[in-house]
């Protein structure tokens, strides 16, 4: 009996999975408890709602997530709970046109950002490390905090 539930588990043809299970199947998570914990602060949802990663997910759910402060729109085409290479997880879900177009707008406004670390050289001066505590300075209370 053992035997048949081990390989009911891993059927990539169930009618649900858990939602966990399946952002780190389909590798928008690099282990299992970071998309649990995602679930858990509300970073995921599922058709809109609020969910605990244990949620069981069906064919044609939409699961929105914010990842790295952009929200990825996907809709939910195969289960699986088993890990596979990247090419084949992305069979496993269709992401939306608007998170699409949403991703490339953030992305071109990336590039187009300067990094605030190019315009340093270098270590900070005595004169930098001055400025830097007189600003942290000026921003605390009468109390220390």
């Amino acid at each position: 009996m053992n035997a048949r539930r081990t390989e009911a588990k891993h059927d990539e043809d169930a009618s649900t999975v858990r939602l966990d299970k399946w952002l780190w199947a389909a590798r928008f998570y690099r282990h299992r408890s970071a998309a649990a914990d995602a679930v858990e602060v509300g970073q995921v949802r599922v058709n809109d709602q609020r969910v605990k990663p244990a949620k069981s997910l069906h064919v044609g759910d939409l699961v929105t997530m914010r990842i790295g402060g952009i929200e990825r729109e996907v809709r939910v085409s195969i289960l699986a709970d088993v890990r596979v290479a990247a090419p084949i997880a992305q069979t496993r879900y269709a992401e939306t046109e608007v998170s699409l177009v949403a991703r490339a707008a953030a992305e071109a406004r990336r590039r187009l950002e300067r990094e605030p670390a190019d315009t340093r050289k270098g270590r900070p001066t005595k004169r930098d490390r001055r400025e830097l505590a007189s600003f942290v300075d000026s921003g605390r209370d009468d109390d220390g905090f």
